[in-house]
């Protein structure tokens, strides 16, 4: 049990809840953490920010939570090792010293924030909507639950959030990218180009005959490592999650229409009206405005003597209960084309009128039944995930292996046999039965056979794993794979060819020859591919030839080698498109937002790492090369 209270408080948890709420990641740094738990390791610390110590095993948790994040992006498992190629070790490091840094300084500037807004921040999370778009209390206690946390500690992680966007967001204030980089970058995407190509394969390569033993024997041991086993690993590992426990939970028509019922109201649709608003100071003002309107004089126009525009009057088609109250129950009780008396409402005395009417529509049971059933079982699932994650953890902490553990709770353990570290069977094809994201095959090669091992974090649920056997990798004789070898040799045969053809081409065209006639002498037909951008992908046309035309001039010829070089493609450009910077263009302004967002980010990281200089950062290697497996 105490394994699990452990696990339930760590600080993979709180970033996974940060990342529901917040939504949007800086890149360079993180912006939000879990300080309070910073404090009291004393002993084992990765690094010290200041007063805070970010202790080891704290950060293996952030660390192998982020590996999962990454390994599902990918879909497939990301190795430590690929992680350290990456750089997301020293990543993942900065950006925890990062939100320890801004945590400091929000407390040396005395910031603070309003319970108001926190319980705002909250309300607004769609995590915690139900399926009728609100707020759903029931559903946020569960989920903060589920990963831990009492309302009180989640709440308090907000305030913390939220200091921490309060500095972020006064220093990136103002910044703007100058015009000329805008007008560069855009040429740069807006760039179109035009090709004529012919491609070269198997038949322009002409007859190509079987390797004899020797050579093949040869390049066989040229190329050794290509053909060696991997090593496999036996594993065994069970799965606790509210996806496959809801699977279990059935929830009947009866209990799915009560809750029907009871938020029928709020499932519908509700009537929306086109509203055209004027605010007065005064019931004096509003009324002789009122006989103005009767009489004829539009709102746009009382608008303009008002120095109102167009939309400030118009409030589009919304919902009674997106207006002020007074002014909602007026307007919604008005016939289309009236117009009010003035309306007595929290900012003055209003004028409405009501242009168009569009009834709102009534809940439909039959078609909401799925999505409330699936509700149900999930927040049932939930509670009962986290009590098989403690009994779960009291076996495992008792010794029990993976698959008596599950026997003993009624789960399901899965083995698999053999999986090398790409997740694939003996026989080169990917394992079946592991599901989608779950990063148990990295974790299993970064352990070894009867270590008891931290549960993986999976779709707001569990997985335990243990490696059952090991098999070394070593090298296969030729014999084993000697149809791979064959394919393999005549492969590389093909290519070579291909490339040779493909020279010669390309110096005939430069020499001031066709396209159309080289092609017709190999048997080729001359394709082509206009008007593309450098991220498009045309039909047809690989993306390494796309990129290759952006690196030619204008009526220069190349050769790409696509597919293993089992295909090559001769081309020529024959048009380049360089249009103008229209300013006001979504394209435009869309590069313009992205701009912004690089900018702040440059300033802000640059902001930190003065913080961090200033606070003071030590940095423990040692611990830091044992949670990333650096020292193995």
């Amino acid at each position: 049990m105490l394994r699990g209270m452990r696990k339930a408080s760590s600080n993979w948890l709180g970033k996974t809840i940060m990342a529901l709420v917040m939504g949007v990641l800086i890149i360079s740094f993180g912006i939000w953490g879990i300080a309070d738990i910073f404090r009291g390791f004393g002993q084992s610390t990765v690094a010290k920010i200041g007063r805070t110590e970010i202790s080891l095993n704290e950060f293996r948790q952030i660390y192998t939570d982020r590996l999962q994040q990454i390994s599902r992006q990918f879909g497939r498992p990301l190795t430590p090792d690929q992680a350290r190629a990456f750089g997301l070790d020293r990543q993942v490091l900065q950006q925890t010293i990062a939100e320890a840094a801004l945590d400091e300084e929000s407390r040396r500037l005395g910031l603070g924030q309003s319970d108001e807004q926190i319980r705002q921040f909250i309300m607004n999370d769609p995590n915690f909507k139900g399926v009728d778009g609100k707020f759903d209390a029931n559903r946020f206690q569960a989920v903060i639950r589920n990963f831990g946390y009492t309302e009180q500690r989640y709440v308090a992680e907000q305030r913390k959030v939220s200091l921490r966007r309060q500095i972020t967001g006064t220093i990136g204030a103002g910044l703007e990218p100058p015009k000329a980089m805008i007008d560069v970058l855009t040429r740069f995407q807006n760039e179109q180009r035009t090709i004529e190509f012919v491609r070269l394969n198997s038949a322009q390569a002409g007859t190509i005959d079987a390797p004899s033993p020797e050579a093949l024997a040869a390049y066989f041991e040229d190329h050794k490592v290509q053909f060696r086993a991997p090593e496999y690993r036996k594993i065994a590992f069970v799965v606790i999650s509210p996806e496959e426990i809801g699977k279990w939970t059935e929830v009947s028509d009866e209990e799915a229409k009560k809750l029907f019922e009871q938020r029928k109201d709020r499932l519908g649709t509700p009537e929306k009206r086109q509203i055209q608003q004027l605010v007065f100071p005064n019931a004096t003002e509003a009324q002789a405005a009122r006989e103005r309107l009767v009489g004829g004089m539009s709102f746009e126009d009382l608008g303009k003597e008002r120095g109102l525009s167009a939309s400030e009057v118009n409030l589009g088609l919304v919902t009674k209960s997106s207006l002020d109250a007074a002014v909602g129950d007026a307007a919604f009780a008005l016939p289309a084309g009236e117009i009010s008396q003035p309306i007595q409402g929290a900012l003055g005395t209003s004028i409405v009128k009501v242009d168009k009417i569009e009834p709102g529509t009534e809940a439909d049971y039959a078609k909401l039944a799925g999505d409330i059933k699936r509700e149900v079982a999930t927040e049932r699932a939930r509670v009962k995930v986290a009590e098989l994650r403690d009994k779960m953890e009291d076996e495992r902490g008792g010794g029990a292996s993976v698959i008596d553990a599950a026997q003993k709770l009624g789960l399901t353990a899965v083995t698999i046999d053999a999986v090398d570290r790409s997740g694939r069977a003996p026989n080169g094809q990917p394992v079946a039965n592991i599901p989608q994201g779950l990063d148990v095959v990295s974790q299993a090669f970064n352990t070894d056979v009867g270590v008891d091992n931290d549960a993986i974090s999976f779709k707001g649920g569990y997985a335990w794993y243990d490696v059952l056997a090991i098999t070394p990798s070593r090298d296969r004789s030729l014999d084993e794979v000697r149809d791979q070898v064959e394919a393999r040799w005549r492969q590389d045969q093909i290519a070579t060819k291909l490339k040779a053809k493909a020279t010669e081409i390309v110096q005939k065209l430069e020499a001031g020859g066709k396209l159309a006639d080289e092609a017709a002498a190999i048997g080729a037909k001359v394709e082509s591919a206009s008007g593309f951008k450098r991220d498009d992908t045309p039909a047809s046309v690989p993306a390494a030839v796309v990129a290759a035309a952006f690196r030619t001039a204008k009526d220069g010829v190349g050769q790409t080698a696509v597919t293993g070089g089992t295909e090559v493609i001769v081309f020529r450009v024959t048009d380049i498109v360089d249009p103008p910077v229209d300013a006001a263009s979504d394209a435009v302004k869309k590069l313009k937002t992205s701009l912004d967002q690089a900018q702040t980010e440059e300033q802000v990281s640059a902001y930190v790492n003065k913080l961090e200089t200033d606070i003071g950062t030590t940095i423990n290697q040692a611990a830091f090369a044992q949670v990333t497996g650096a020292n193995q």
